[in-house]
């Protein structure tokens, strides 16, 4: 299958789990409706808690999570791909994971992603963020066929690490994706000229669902959930950071004929990296 219409649901999380689960599942309802039958939702989309305390006294090992249930019977009534940004997921008395959840139309889980990279920032407006104190990081990257698209898988931070892309689109993904929490500073600086690059330098799709606005944590974030084409060109945003849904088609054969005008994947080589010290003159 070579089209196939993708949503975006833009979320603006709070504190609690139930209500999050309430505002994603009205918004993957509405894309469906809208013929999508791959629906993304941004990351953190069960819960955005600052407090540490707090965060820990709320989420819940997978088993035992609300929200993985609820998804999963999403999926299954709406007969889509449903792929949620993340999770906040216990593993353990003071340890948790940043983890995506793909479902398949039947309800099952298909796989899970652990974020890689821990955003670990000290921002210029005195924002600090120090997510490996919560998280534990994973190790491995993930492709997966859904909807008829391979689709290359990470979260948020992922995206400033273009190794990650580069083999996902060499294991043959021409659709990748980072749900976010991008922070309204970060965000209005580097969100698209990030998601345009990688799109861009692996002849691929990008499709990136976001948080948006001031959330009860006082966390802000930048929202513009969008869909970027082969060539860089975004072709579906949310033009701000209220809540909703974006839906687009996505023409995988526009990402092969990218790869064919320029084949930078299949040109690329290894190569090795030389380091010339600095010499100081003779002395006369």
């Amino acid at each position: 299958m070579s089209k196939l219409t993708a949503g975006l649901v833009q979320m603006r999380s709070g504190r609690d789990v139930a209500a999050n689960i309430a505002d994603a599942s009205a918004m993957i309802r509405a894309a469906a409706r809208d013929g999508a039958t791959y629906v993304q939702t941004p990351e953190m989309t069960n819960l955005l808690e600052r407090s540490r305390s707090d965060l820990f006294a709320k989420i819940r090992p997978e088993a035992e999570d609300a929200s993985v249930a609820a998804f999963a019977a999403l999926a299954a009534e709406l007969g889509i791909y449903l792929h949620i940004g993340s999770l906040a997921i216990r593993t353990g008395e003071e340890s948790a994971v940043n983890r995506a959840f793909l479902f398949s139309p039947e309800g099952a889980i298909l796989a899970r992603y652990d974020k890689i990279h821990m955003f670990d920032v000290d921002l210029a407006n005195g924002e600090s963020w120090r997510e490996s104190a919560t998280y534990r990081p994973g190790g491995e990257t993930l492709v997966i066929d859904l909807a008829g698209m391979r689709l290359g898988v990470a979260i948020c931070y992922d995206i400033r690490f273009p190794a990650i892309f580069r083999m996902q689109a060499g294991a043959g993904a021409l659709a990748l994706s980072a749900p976010a929490a991008f922070t309204r500073q970060t965000g209005a600086a580097h969100w698209h000229v990030l998601q345009r690059a990688r799109a861009i330098e692996n002849g691929a799709f990008v499709l990136s669902a976001a948080q948006g606005g001031v959330h009860e944590d006082g966390r802000e974030t930048y929202g513009h959930s969008l869909v970027v084409d082969p060539w860089g060109k975004v072709v579906a945003e949310i033009d701000g950071d209220a809540p909703g849904h974006l839906c687009a088609e996505i023409d995988l054969a526009a990402a092969l004929a990218a790869r064919q005008r320029i084949p930078a994947i299949a040109n690329q080589r290894d190569f090795a990296l030389r380091v010339v010290a600095a010499r100081a003159e003779a002395a006369e």
